[in-house]
């Protein structure tokens, strides 16, 4: 995931540090910096192919990251802007690594960590000022997903939480903030939707190949457009609610269950569009031209996917 950061931050233009935490020998060193800047040329590379960047873009790219060994950290991150630990998912360890590297940096400079398990509470106390420290969860491929999740803990200067996504939203990504809480945003609905699949392959509800299709061609391609929560205002919640109360029975699992805001904004009339709110407000919007944007950017997936066709006519 580092090398992936570095990429993002790289390609838009910064200067990026890579610091190996792991004290080895000279050799042992140099072997894992070539591998890392190998490893980020072919990603450039492949981003060349794709017709991001002109082939021989890539040296300067790459030109602006440089690997440092773990005895020359206090040096590299006395001149840090921003610093994101992205060491194994072991506790202990990120927090040996989060209290040295705070040690090392000035007081203002904003520290992150990149986990996508550990709350970012669990960890804050091995920082020096935590008001300047929050979870920054990137997805992989970091340098092509835009999502970054950022997590603030309890101490977390609001103000640090606005110059992340200021920073993020400079290099083209598209940061949102969530709570605390375990997975996250995207981890915690990937995991249902993950395991359901699974568990629909071990029921013989379908093949692998026809529910991996469904879910590019129906699930996904919908969701690409139309976030879930809107979604649910684009149908209406009472779909939602009505269709959660059969699955719950006809499956005898509570998995399928309704959570509270769902009769609440039933009770509520806020159904979604229909009612003008709903998870989101639309009081004041032309639903019309709301409509017609969103089935515009529908139908450019369409043609994505090579699946638009124009109509069949009689032809005399």
């Amino acid at each position: 995931m580092g090398r992936g950061i570095a990429v993002a931050f790289a390609y838009a233009g910064h200067a990026v540090t890579m610091i190996d935490v792991k004290v080895r020998p000279a050799d042992q060193f140099a072997t894992l910096e070539a591998e890392a800047l190998g490893e980020i040329r072919k990603t450039l590379a492949s981003l060349a192919r794709f017709g991001l960047l002109a082939a021989n873009d890539a040296d300067a790219i790459i030109a602006r990251v440089s690997v440092v060994p773990a005895q020359n950290m206090a040096t590299a991150l006395a001149g840090a802007g921003m610093v994101f630990e992205g060491v194994p998912e072991v506790v202990e360890l990120k927090r040996e690594v989060l209290a040295s590297a705070s040690k090392c940096v000035g007081p203002d400079i904003i520290i992150a960590s990149t986990t996508s398990t550990i709350l970012v509470d669990d960890i804050s106390g091995a920082v020096e000022r935590p008001g300047r420290f929050l979870n920054v969860h990137w997805l992989n491929p970091a340098y092509l997903i835009p999502l970054v999740e950022i997590s603030p803990g309890a101490a977390t200067d609001p103000a640090v939480i606005a110059q992340v996504k200021a920073l993020l939203e400079g290099i083209g990504k598209v940061p949102v903030v969530c709570a605390a809480t375990p997975g996250f945003i995207v981890p915690r609905i990937q995991a249902l939707a993950m395991n359901e699949a699974a568990r629909m392959v071990e029921e013989g509800v379908a093949s692998p190949e026809d529910i991996d299709k469904a879910i590019r061609y129906g699930f996904g391609f919908r969701y690409a457009v139309l976030g879930l929560l809107e979604f649910i205002d684009w149908g209406g919640g009472d779909i939602l609610y009505y269709a959660s109360r059969y699955l719950e029975g006809a499956l005898d699992s509570d998995r399928y269950r309704a959570p509270e805001v769902i009769s609440r904004n039933m009770r509520e009339g806020r159904i979604g569009l229909r009612t003008g709110a709903g998870f989101l407000d639309y009081s004041g919007l032309d639903v019309d031209s709301y409509r017609e944007q969103r089935l515009a950017e529908l139908v450019n997936l369409l043609r994505h996917f090579g699946l638009a066709r124009p109509p069949v006519l009689d032809r005399d």
